[in-house]
């Protein structure tokens, strides 16, 4: 069982809490949220993992998503659960987060924070979470940008990584220059 506090429009804990039920996020009152953590994984090499959820999970089943990441437990802060999240769903252990973006969801009733770490752990250490993800893989800054571009992206998460995203797709295409 999954316990959530809540929060206002302004990011406060308002002392009410959630019990999470597969799907029953779209539940959530108006005017509140569950925080959620997502953390894109940069490998010291300069790839980026991509993992694909599971068929049971009640969003975005079977969608490649090149974050880890999930709902904060009832007092846990947005970093403490980004530590958890990644340890949980791929058995790395970082301390090097970097947050890229904050966000209200109000679809979700979910406020996000966004991190980057940098990595430099074995890359056939990625322990896979039951339930969560079923397979992973490493790219490059162009497969990176490719998959953000496809339509196997969660286009949510896509576009909290917007700043990012335009930073790989500025440094590709002065790569690309300077080869010439």
């Amino acid at each position: 069982m999954e316990i959530w506090d809540l929060y206002d429009k302004d990011g406060n804990r308002t002392g009410e809490v959630w019990e999470r039920k597969h799907g029953n996020y779209k539940d959530i009152p108006d005017g509140r949220y569950h925080l959620v953590s997502d953390i894109l994984v940069r490998h010291e090499d300069g790839t980026f993992l991509l993992t694909k959820r599971d068929l049971s999970k009640d969003v975005y089943p079977g969608y490649w998503e090149a974050t880890a990441g999930g709902s904060a437990m009832k007092g846990e802060e947005p970093l403490e659960c980004a530590k958890r999240e990644l340890f949980e769903e791929t058995g790395i252990v970082s301390d090097s987060f970097h947050l890229i973006n904050r966000v209200f969801r109000e679809v979700s009733h979910s406020l996000i924070y966004s991190y980057v770490t940098k990595v430099n752990c074995p890359k056939d250490s990625i322990v896979l979470q039951d339930g969560e993800t079923t397979e992973y893989k490493w790219v490059d800054a162009a497969g990176l940008i490719d998959y953000a571009e496809s339509e196997l992206a969660i286009k949510s998460h896509v576009d909290r990584y917007k700043v990012f995203y335009d930073d790989i797709r500025e440094q590709n295409e002065k790569k690309r220059k300077e080869s010439r």
